[in-house]
């Protein structure tokens, strides 16, 4: 006798949609989503989508409708509850544009739960598209099965960042002075954090000086190799995650 196929299958297309979601409720799709499911997933009146909205987790629901420029999807069961994102969010300097969509994605994907782009002297690139950045995120966040969105706050300047810094976080400042290796600094921590990784010529010394004089500065080693911006920045979100974030103790996903 054949095993029962897994519900909903591992193939079904998923998207962030408005919320919040509920059993029982229609939901129209549009515009790219909608080319999305239609053209290139090819989905058809009852196969299976997941839905997330960012509020409530994820709902399994089905095409009741699939016309040329937009679906109909009725919501059935919630599958899994939004998941606790870790207070860490990632400060990172804006980089050229490939190079800072990789961070975007892949900080996304590793879990960070706030984006705080920053311009520094040496940036190459002094603004972000945010709608374009938004996008990135989210197709990210879709891809690895996350539950929630992480959230993209305005670019500031270096010096409005630490003005505007809260009492209670810690300020990890990936320096290449830095002495602290990573880990154990992490490891050491608690309460809300972040992570602050330079631009493609690091920072200048009036800059490394003025973080470093903020209280709740630590400034740390990622090794013993000069990283490109967004290497530091993904290697240094890896490794919160793995020794001070969610990866340790959380369950396999659901079969």
């Amino acid at each position: 006798m054949s095993a029962t196929p897994a519900w909903p299958p591992k193939s079904a297309p998923r998207l962030f949609v408005p919320g919040p979601l509920a059993q029982g409720a229609a939901v129209s799709i549009e515009g790219a989503q909608a080319h999305y499911l239609g053209r290139v997933m090819r989905a058809a009146p009852g196969d299976a989508v997941v839905l997330c909205d960012d509020l409530t987790g994820e709902w399994l629901a089905r095409v009741v409708e699939a016309g040329k420029r937009a679906l109909l999807l009725a919501v059935e069961e919630c599958t899994r509850v939004r998941e606790a994102v870790p207070d860490f969010m990632l400060c990172a300097a804006l980089l050229k544009k490939d190079r800072f969509d990789l961070v975007l994605e892949k900080a996304s994907e590793l879990g960070v739960g706030r984006f705080q782009p920053v311009v520094t002297r040496r940036c190459v690139a002094d603004r972000l598209n945010p709608e374009r950045a938004h996008a990135i995120m989210t197709e990210a966040a879709e891809q690895c099965a996350r539950t929630a969105l992480p959230e993209l706050a305005p670019t500031l300047g270096l010096d409005a960042l630490l003005r505007g810094w809260e009492a209670g976080r810690t300020l990890f400042f990936a320096d290449e002075e830095g002495r602290e290796p990573a880990a154990a600094a992490f490891a050491a921590a608690s309460g809300p954090t972040a992570l602050l990784v330079g631009p493609e010529g690091g920072f200048d010394a009036a800059e490394r000086a003025a973080i470093r004089a903020l209280p709740q500065t630590r400034p740390i080693s990622l090794g013993p190799r000069i990283l490109r911006g967004e290497t530091a920045a993904i290697a240094g979100c890896g490794l919160w995650m793995a020794v001070a974030g969610d990866w340790a103790d959380h369950p396999p996903m659901p079969k």
